[in-house]
């Protein structure tokens, strides 16, 4: 408030996309540095000051502390936001004043704003409170969980711990022990897991740590004796009793052998039984289905966050790679750091070469519901950026292709905004924004005074101003600049509004033909549309038969919501460099936007399609299917259920053109094929012979407009 921050980071936060990680990137970055530079107001920095000579006169002979972040709603029940902000360890008294700087900051990494949007919290409800607290320069530390987090029927505690710091096993850089004790005091040791450890974190003499290789006896042996283990057992469950419920702890011993507990928060289980037993237990999981076992292609490693998903390998190796991750990609690093919590709202499953169920990482994609196998040796280098892969977190394995039969025991995603601020926000004015009154446009209540929420007046004026377009040249004298029947070799249903000069020339009669059309966006879809004969429908099994003709009756959303004698009709809206179609071909809806000109920075293409009469399986997949096809081509690519909306924007002129013929002939070729998506051997056919159809089409690469 002092220096005038709140202001200017309210405005960046309105003019962001927040829906773009590369604009979310340079904004997280933009403010962090915005709050370095900033002057402490004197008085707090005075006070912080006085707070830590009081500490270091309690603390006799400690000289060095760990500034934590503890900000509102941190830690919360539901909310962990496990290793989203920014903490410090082992600082100088010296340099306080500065790293509280940094960790205030920290409430703007990339993570922490990723995790915010989509939890539902507001920015201003988030105070970033710091925690100063005596630094433990430990000789062993770790997490324990008072239950099992990934199968809420398993009661026992689960101790895990690494030489040194805690901060590898939070961090899941290294590999760390895991002791399973039972709630029976004294604890009685169910199972142990001694690991090879390669590396311990240290503080250094004066200021920071450091990252220490273990090469001697120490790399193998427990870091906990059997005393320590009982120990940490017993505060688990007294921690538990005390505040009612599952806890997540961290802790460390120190050189004098004291257990020194660092912090404490709800721990979340997931309510999922696991479909196979841990490799610790029966050496290798219960899978014996034939196809599974042909296309294995890794297993191992241990379940982090249970469930099983399918996607498009995406290996990150850096951080930069964040801005390349596509929506539904696996993602696969060496290390389970924080800050790849940042892709997984877009992500189907991670995997990871290191790391634990008791780092940040694995919290968090437990929260969000993302299947996640840890631990996994040489992921990186077998599994290859662009493959198809199913990730069976439970089941410790991973596999070529898409497996239906795992993916059917997989449950909905948890709603990550239920109940949040932004969620109670949205509930309450929604009752003024989504509900549809004005259904028919021939009613004699179709009027303005009828409408009663923001859908009823964008209803009414949508179908107001497409019933003015298409009858201007009959209600006004002007020139006849009203819709047209476009004749390409015969008359077809599609229709042509001229908004300014996307006809050549003004034109009399009831038809324009494709000559007379000067629109460059429409020119170049139709190109698409009629470059390559239709082959018709594909030829179909019982099963597509069946649900096409079950779906074409009993489904009402494959009829307009309604009605419209505008719904029955493909309509092109078109200037010169402008077009916006909107079309239905049988089941399928689509609307295409493009702005095609020699101003390359100004340039866009959006394009949205939905529908199909086969079941709702069948046209998940060809969504996805046509997602692949357009992510290949560059356009970032949404899919919503069966609705799937793409955009490219920022390329010259041929290289939009060549977009929008691919675009004019998805439109067509892609019909009916929600058919036959049940068929792998189908799929592949028609995949191959899109491919070669497109690249036929394109007259040639361009390159990206440099600004």
């Amino acid at each position: 408030e002092e220096s005038g921050l709140r202001t200017e980071i309210n405005r960046l936060f309105q003019t962001a996309d927040t829906e773009n990680i590369e604009q979310l990137y340079t904004l997280s970055a933009d403010i962090q540095q915005r709050i370095i530079r900033a002057e402490l107001p004197p008085d707090i920095a005075e006070a912080i000051d006085s707070a830590c000579e009081t500490l270091r006169t309690e603390m006799s002979g400690v000289t060095t502390v760990a500034l934590r972040s503890s900000a509102l709603g941190e830690d919360a029940a539901g909310s962990s936001f496990a290793g989203q902000y920014r903490s410090v360890l082992n600082v100088s008294f010296d340099n306080v004043l500065d790293t509280y700087k940094e960790v205030v900051a920290g409430k703007y990494s990339l993570q922490a704003i990723t995790y915010r949007l989509n939890r539902g919290f507001r920015d201003e409800d988030i105070a970033m409170a710091v925690g100063c607290i005596g630094m433990v320069d430990a000789v062993a530390g770790g997490v324990t969980y008072s239950r099992n987090p990934v199968d809420v029927t398993d009661d026992a505690i689960y101790i895990n711990a690494a030489w040194g710091l805690p901060k590898s096993v939070v961090d899941g850089t290294a590999a760390c022990d895991l002791f399973v004790m039972s709630r029976t005091s004294p604890g009685t040791l169910l199972r142990e897991e001694v690991r090879s450890k390669d590396k311990k974190f240290v503080c250094y003499p004066d200021d920071g740590v450091c990252r220490l290789d273990l090469t001697g006896p120490e790399r193998d042996k427990s870091c906990l004796n059997r005393e320590q283990q009982q120990a940490l057992a017993e505060i688990a469950l007294r921690l538990e009793e005390y505040y009612g419920s599952p806890q997540d702890i961290e802790w460390a011993i120190g050189h004098d052998g004291h257990i020194y507990l660092f912090q404490c928060r709800p721990l979340q289980q997931k309510a999922v039984a696991k479909r196979a037993a841990s490799s610790s237990e029966t050496g290798t999981p219960d899978r014996d289905d034939a196809e599974e076992t042909d296309t294995l292609l890794l297993r191992g490693g241990i379940t982090a966050s249970p469930g099983a998903a399918c996607g498009k390998v995406f290996v990150a190796t850096q951080g930069a790679d964040t801005l390349r991750f596509p929506g539904g990609g696996v993602l696969v690093v060496r290390q389970a750091l924080p800050s790849w919590a940042s892709l997984l709202n877009r992500a189907a499953a991670v995997v990871t070469e290191q790391g634990g169920v008791a780092g940040h990482l694995a919290s968090v994609a437990r929260e969000f519901g993302i299947p996640a196998l840890f631990g996994l040796s040489d992921a990186v280098n077998e599994l290859t950026t662009g493959d198809t892969i199913t990730v069976d977190a439970d089941g410790l394995s991973v596999y070529s292709g898409c497996h239906e039969a795992l993916l059917r025991t997989v449950g909905e995603k948890p709603n990550l905004m239920a109940g949040s601020p932004v969620y109670d926000t949205l509930q309450r004015v929604s009752e003024w924004i989504i509900p549809l009154h004005l259904l028919d446009p021939e009613s004699r209540d179709f009027r303005p005074e009828n409408c009663r929420t923001y859908h009823d007046i964008t209803r009414f004026i949508h179908e107001q101003s497409v019933h003015d377009m298409f009858s201007f040249g009959q209600d006004h004298d002007f020139p006849e600049r009203s819709s047209k029947q476009l004749h390409y070799r015969v008359p077809m249903q599609w229709w042509v509004l001229n908004l300014d000069d996307g006809f050549k020339e003004e034109l009399t009669g009831k038809y324009v033909r494709l000559e007379d059309i000067a629109s460059v966006p429409m020119i170049a879809f139709w190109d698409g549309f009629v470059a390559i004969p239709w082959e018709g429908p594909p030829p179909m099994d019982g099963a597509g038969l069946m649900s096409v003709m079950f779906h074409s009756t009993a489904n009402t959303a494959l009829t307009p919501g309604v009605k419209s004698s505008y719904a029955q009709r493909n309509y092109f809206m078109i200037s010169r460099h402008y077009c916006n179609l909107s079309s239905r071909l049988g089941y399928h809806f689509s609307t295409l936007e493009a702005l095609v000109s020699e101003r390359c920075s100004e340039n866009y293409i959006s394009f949205q399609f939905k529908g199909g009469a086969a079941d709702h399986g069948r046209r998940l997949k060809r969504v996805a299917f046509i997602r692949d096809i357009l992510e290949n081509r560059e356009f970032r690519v949404r899919v919503r259920d069966d609705h799937l909306t793409a955009r490219i924007e920022g390329y010259d002129e041929g290289y939009m053109k060549d977009r929008l013929r691919i675009l004019g002939y998805l439109s067509l070729h892609t019909r009916q094929l929600d058919m036959i998506m049940t068929n792998p051997s189908r799929v592949a056919y028609y995949r191959e012979k899109i491919e070669k159809d497109i690249s036929s089409l394109l007259t040639g690469e361009t390159v990206e407009c440099v600004q």
